[in-house]
Formats: C-alpha cells, sequence, structure tokens
C-alpha cells in the first residue's frame, strides 16, 4: 500500500499503554493489554493488534460494557483445575492470569485448566499458549465470541469465530505454533479488508439467502445484524468439508461455556432483550501440559524439530519453491518487522492521532 508507514513496537505499544491508564486501567494491567496487543503485530496477525485497539478496547470501554479494571475471581478450584470470573473486565489480564494457573498447575500435577467467565474479547489468542511452550510445556487455548458463523447448511450467524489455538516446544528458533479461527475468515480480517477499501474474497461470507457477499463495508453492518454470517472453515455446505470447521467451532463453545455455564451463542451480543448495550460475557479455557510427566522436554523438542523439517522439506507442488510449518511465517515477519515497526495506513494512524489528541498524550506519529 502507498501510504504505508512504519511505527516502531516500542512506540505504538506505550502509546496504548498510556491510553488505557487514561481510561482507568491501572497501569500493570495496562501494560498486560498493550504487550498481547504488540505481540500481535510483531508477528503479522495485523487483524488482532493495534488495528482493533479503538473499535474493540477503547470504544467498548467509553460505551460502559467493559470495565477498564479488571477484578477476578477464582470461582472454584481443584489441583488440576479452577473457574475465574472476569466481572466483565479485560479479556488479556484475566487470560495471562488463568494461563499462569494452569502452567502453575501442570508443573505439580502434570495438566493444568482454567475457565473463565464473564470475559471479553482477548485479542491475539496464541499469546496464551506460547507462555505455555516457553516453559516448556503444550498449551492450548479457545474461546467463543459473538455470533458470526452459520452452521452448515444454514445461512444464520450462531457461532463466534472460535479460534482453537494450540502452542508446541520445538528445538527449533520458533515455536509450533497454530492460531486459526474456525471460520474461513474472521472480522478482524474482514476489518482490515475494509481500511484498505478491498472487496471480500468470495466465499468468507453468505447473506441470510445463501449469496455470496464481497461488499466489505456492508458486510461488516450486516454481520452484527444477522443479515449475513461468516462461512466455517472449509466453505458453504459439504463439498469443502464445511462441517468440520462448523464441528470445532461447536467444541470450542462447549469448552468455552458450558465448563461454568456461562453464555452461549446468541446470548453473546453487546444489546441485551430491551435494546440497551450490554457487556459480552464472553468465556475461555485454557490447557497446560507438562511434557517432562511423558518423556524428557529435550527428547520432545527434538522430534517435534524433525517432523516440522520433514514437513518443509517433503516435495514441493509445481511452482511452488517452499513449505512452511505452522509458527514458521510469524517468525519470519518478526524478523522482518522487529527493526522496522508495526505496517499502519493513513486509517489507522488517523485513528491513534485522534485518540493521541483527544487523551493529551503527547506523542508524535
Amino acid at each position: 500500500m502507498s501510504d504505508t508507514r512504519y511505527i516502531s513496537f516500542d512506540l505504538l505499544e506505550k502509546f496504548m499503554e498510556d491510553t488505557f491508564v487514561k481510561l482507568g486501567t491501572p497501569k500493570e494491567q495496562a501494560e498486560i493489554i498493550a504487550d498481547v496487543l504488540i505481540m500481535s503485530d510483531k508477528l503479522g496477525i495485523d487483524s488482532h493488534g493495534v488495528g482493533r485497539f479503538k473499535s474493540i478496547y477503547v470504544d467498548r470501554i467509553n460505551a460502559g460494557i467493559l470495565n477498564p479494571v479488571t477484578k477476578i475471581d477464582i470461582i472454584k478450584e481443584s489441583p488440576t483445575t479452577a473457574i475465574l470470573d472476569a466481572n466483565d473486565g479485560m479479556g488479556h489480564v484475566v487470560s495471562k492470569r488463568a494461563m499462569e494457573i494452569a502452567i502453575e498447575k501442570a508443573k505439580i500435577y502434570g495438566m493444568g485448566m482454567v475457565t473463565v467467565k464473564n470475559s471479553s474479547h482477548y485479542g491475539f489468542a496464541g499469546y496464551y499458549p506460547l507462555m505455555a511452550s516457553k516453559k516448556g510445556m503444550i498449551g492450548i487455548t479457545g474461546t467463543n465470541a459473538r455470533p458470526s458463523i452459520a452452521p452448515t447448511f444454514g445461512v444464520e450467524n450462531m457461532l463466534g469465530t472460535n479460534p482453537l489455538t494450540f502452542a508446541i516446544p520445538t528445538d527449533e528458533e520458533f515455536d509450533f505454533l497454530l492460531d486459526c479461527a474456525t471460520s474461513t475468515s474472521q472480522r478482524g480480517k474482514i476489518e482490515k479488508y475494509d481500511r484498505e477499501n478491498k472487496p471480500l474474497p468470495e466465499g468468507w461470507v453468505i447473506d441470510d439467502e445463501g449469496n455470496v457477499r464481497t461488499d466489505t463495508k456492508q458486510v461488516l453492518i450486516d454481520l452484527t445484524k444477522g443479515k449475513a454470517a461468516l462461512t466455517p472453515l472449509g466453505g458453504f455446505g459439504e463439498e469443502l468439508a464445511g462441517y468440520k470447521g462448523y464441528g470445532y467451532a461447536t467444541v470450542v463453545e462447549i469448552l468455552s461455556s458450558a465448563l461454568h455455564l456461562g453464555p452461549f451463542m446468541k446470548a453473546l451480543t453487546d444489546i441485551d432483550e430491551n435494546g440497551n448495550k450490554k457487556p459480552y460475557k464472553l468465556g475461555h479455557f485454557f490447557i497446560a501440559i507438562n511434557i517432562e510427566n511423558f518423556v524428557e522436554v529435550d527428547k520432545f523438542r527434538k522430534q517435534t524439530g524433525d517432523i516440522l523439517r520433514e514437513l518443509r522439506a517433503s516435495k514441493k507442488a509445481p511452482g511452488e519453491n517452499r513449505i512452511y510449518t505452522a509458527g514458521e511465517k510469524e517468525y519470519l515477519t518478526y524478523q522482518y518487522r522487529k527493526d522496522k515497526g508495526v505496517p499502519m495506513n493513513d486509517v489507522l494512524i488517523k485513528q491513534i492521532n485522534e485518540l493521541n489528541d483527544k487523551y493529551n498524550l503527547g506523542y508524535n506519529f
């Protein structure tokens, strides 16, 4: 894009942190939120970083449906499990604590699982399993979200984009990281297309009569009105196995809600029965698995690395010169961006400048 500028990681992270503090977030919590957001941009997951800073977090705090101060209550706990209540606070803060608890339990008992209720959008899902993989463990997370995905043979948005995310330690410079929505695409990517004034690829979105939609700006409006829906991973119908994405999205919905009896599907909107704004009350789950309870972690890392290296060394399709494994592209993006910063177009720069002026932060972008 001709209007793209690069802004340093440190500058953007500090700007987001200072903005949250202005909104009433305690500094130590603001640091966590900003770290999760900037990590997404560092790894090239631009749909979940600074691009959503204003619309998903700042605007919701100002609308009164997101608590800038996160109070975490432990509702129930056992040696290997726990349920946390986020009290409509910031998803990043409670999620980091939840994975820390899961890791602490896995150190002692081999596995730990924590679920969270009454939470909010927790940003880049991969952040939390990577916490476990950096400790030599396998990390897993999932979250439900506002209705977006239509079930196979349906056209109504019922399930969230519901990522199912894994991080696994290897002996390479980067860990295996699979962070995918269970839809063909997700709202953050559509918002990115909107900022770039681009039409959507065919197959991402259908309307309530089953027609393909590519009109980006109107799709964003219609998704909130129930007049459009995302297709599940695999696409519309069964020909390309869309039922698989639909099934996995349902698994995440169940694990994110039924283990603490929280709201699910159509209850996860920001409008109550009287038409008033309300918190989303999302649910998440976090799992840590201690590899040392199975095999020596270094031997595990080596075998995992061997699997990934053999995949990358396999025969390429005609015209292709490289095969990637999950987490590799993110690592390469970080290597490229670490000295350049985050690519931002005029739309994003305008957004942060407006916030900069509104909260008298004194930054110069």
